[in-house]
């Protein structure tokens, strides 16, 4: 692997952006509660933007049933979930400070797990676990901004996902509708849609609101 300096990195960032973003980007910290479709493309679009520090989060282990729509290949069947995105995503960027952590996100863990991020990103598949970690983040961390991912499923029209701002804090990306549970399958194209939707979505925030950590 080619060597290079993080200025070397960060004007690359900058290059391709109409203003220097690289300096803000750095100071945001993103949790990113599963790792599957969502979270594994969230964080690839994240670390590619010049994010500074992500924590990650599942228990699970990457199966050949996940390669049609997440960032893993064929080399890291039966890694662990989190430590092999992390190995990927430090191959995009090593200047972005990763934690990445093999369990399940819990009502009781949540709080403690993602306490010193600035925006929180839910990426579940099942329904309870997605309820679970949004009623958590809104009772307990009232102050972290949140965007979850609700439908992504199946063909259908790519222009169906959109972005909505449920309120300040609360963001709610995908079509509303489409779950894997009614039986349409789950695709690369529709799940990196929404997935692109919040990446878009927390660098918007970092960007306008200047979020960080120590303004909290």
């Amino acid at each position: 692997m080619q060597t290079i300096t993080e200025a070397e990195f960060a004007q690359a960032v900058d290059s391709r952006s109409d203003k220097p973003i690289y300096s803000i980007m750095k100071q945001a910290r993103v949790g990113i509660a599963g790792l599957g479709g969502l979270g594994s493309n969230i964080a690839a679009a994240l670390v590619r933007s010049g994010i500074g520090h992500l924590t990650l989060a599942d228990f699970d282990t990457v199966e050949l049933s996940n390669i049609n729509r997440q960032l893993y290949t064929l080399s890291h069947i039966g890694q662990k979930k989190a430590e092999a995105l992390r190995d990927i995503l430090r191959e995009i960027n090593p200047f972005c400070g990763i934690s990445a952590h093999t369990l399940r996100v819990t009502a009781e863990n949540c709080k403690a797990l993602f306490a010193d991020c600035d925006i929180i990103m839910e990426a579940f598949d099942v329904p309870e676990q997605k309820a679970m970690l949004v009623n958590t983040v809104l009772e307990q961390m009232p102050d972290q901004y949140l965007i979850s991912g609700s439908g992504m499923a199946g063909f259908g029209n790519a222009n169906a996902i959109t972005t909505r701002m449920i309120t300040e804090k609360l963001t709610l990306c995908g079509d509303g509708i489409t779950d894997v549970a009614d039986g349409v399958g789950l695709t690369a194209s529709r799940v990196m849609i929404c997935a692109g939707h919040m990446a878009a979505r927390a660098v918007e925030i970092i960007l306008q609101k200047g979020v960080s950590n120590n303004e909290r």
